[in-house]
């Protein structure tokens, strides 16, 4: 049985589909989490569901004030044993009609926050020799998907960061890892037509999208104990999409 009692979770991009998946995750094996996001009104629904997390406004584009922020969430946890950095954005667009804010924006979000997120953290957990970092990529990442080039260049590059990061503090008892989520249910999945929906499923072997449960249970336990001998991987929930698009490129 997995548990996180004592142990201090950050969680960021806390208010979308995903991110309300992993709170409620870590919140019910015991954690103490500190769920941060950049919309007031969801943050304010989480806390009135979980009385006892604690939340946090806070942009993580905003590179200058990231180490203030950890600074300011480990006063506030005690600690920090876990962080999971689920947040990010996309701004899809073809190649050539890519504006080059699109570019920088998404690249600066989703790789260069969470670089900068991992980094003051991993200095935080040197000091208690311990600590689980766990990057929300996507299958996007090792396949690239038409109109955006910037998104899956923003998760490849998480998926070596991490790599890196793992190499370098494996012998200090702090792991990186990836989960990479294929097509998981949300509110935007839900209100896609349904024949977008059988396209996209066809190309799942499953069957099937997945759910936020299926990530947070994944991420749960690579922030375990169990997991401790585990680290610079990445574990795929998408139902053998990944798989699939592997198999088509050698039969084809």
């Amino acid at each position: 049985m997995i548990s996180f009692k004592n142990k201090n979770v950050l969680i960021t991009g806390a208010t979308g589909g995903i991110g309300n998946e992993l709170v409620k995750k870590f919140i019910t094996l015991g954690a103490n989490v500190l769920a941060t996001g950049t919309k007031s009104e969801k943050l304010d629904t989480i806390k009135k569901k979980y009385p006892d997390i604690r939340i946090k406004k806070f942009d993580i584009s905003e590179h200058p004030r990231i180490e203030e922020f950890i600074d300011n969430v480990v006063l506030e946890l005690g600690g920090l044993d876990v962080l999971v950095n689920n947040a990010g954005i996309n701004m899809d667009n073809l190649s050539i009609r890519m504006k080059d804010e699109e570019w920088i924006k998404v690249i600066n979000v989703n790789l260069s926050s969470t670089f900068l997120l991992s980094k003051h953290s991993i200095r935080k957990m040197l000091k208690s020799k311990f600590g689980r970092i766990v990057n929300i990529t996507s299958v996007v990442g090792h396949t690239g998907n038409l109109g955006q080039s910037n998104y899956a260049a923003s998760k490849a590059g998480i998926i070596g960061m991490s790599k890196s990061l793992a190499a370098e503090y494996a012998k200090k008892n702090i792991t990186v890892n990836c989960v990479s989520p294929g097509f998981i249910v949300s509110d935007m999945t839900m209100n896609i037509a349904e024949k977008v929906k059988l396209y996209l499923t066809s190309k799942i072997p499953m069957g099937k999208l997945g759910t936020g449960e299926d990530v947070s249970n994944c991420v749960a336990f690579l922030s375990s104990d169990q997991a401790s001998y585990i680290t610079g991987e990445t574990i795929h929930v998408n139902g053998g999409m990944y798989m699939a698009w592997q198999t088509s490129l050698i039969i084809y």
